[in-house]
């Protein structure tokens, strides 16, 4: 299983290609050219983020937490 930086990373690279795909369809929309082929490709990408969600989800919790009693900027005594 790949760890938690490589899905955090491939999370922000789909989600800026989800954002080129949603501007993609408008032009398409706007030209009056179907875009149902487009549509059905942003639906699987969106449910490849979903899963690559739940992954990091999974990951983060099985991390340990060894620093569960600091606060950020706190001291560390």
């Amino acid at each position: 299983m790949p760890d938690i930086n490589y899905i955090r990373g491939e999370i922000e690279r789909m989600r800026v290609q989800v954002g080129r795909q949603r501007k993609e369809i408008l032009q398409l929309q706007r030209a009056g050219v179907g875009s149902s082929s487009a549509e059905a490709l942003l639906a699987r990408m969106l449910a490849k983020i979903d899963t690559l969600c739940e992954q990091r989800d999974a990951l983060k919790k099985a991390e340990p937490h060894h620093n569960k009693s600091r606060v950020l900027g706190g001291r560390k005594w």
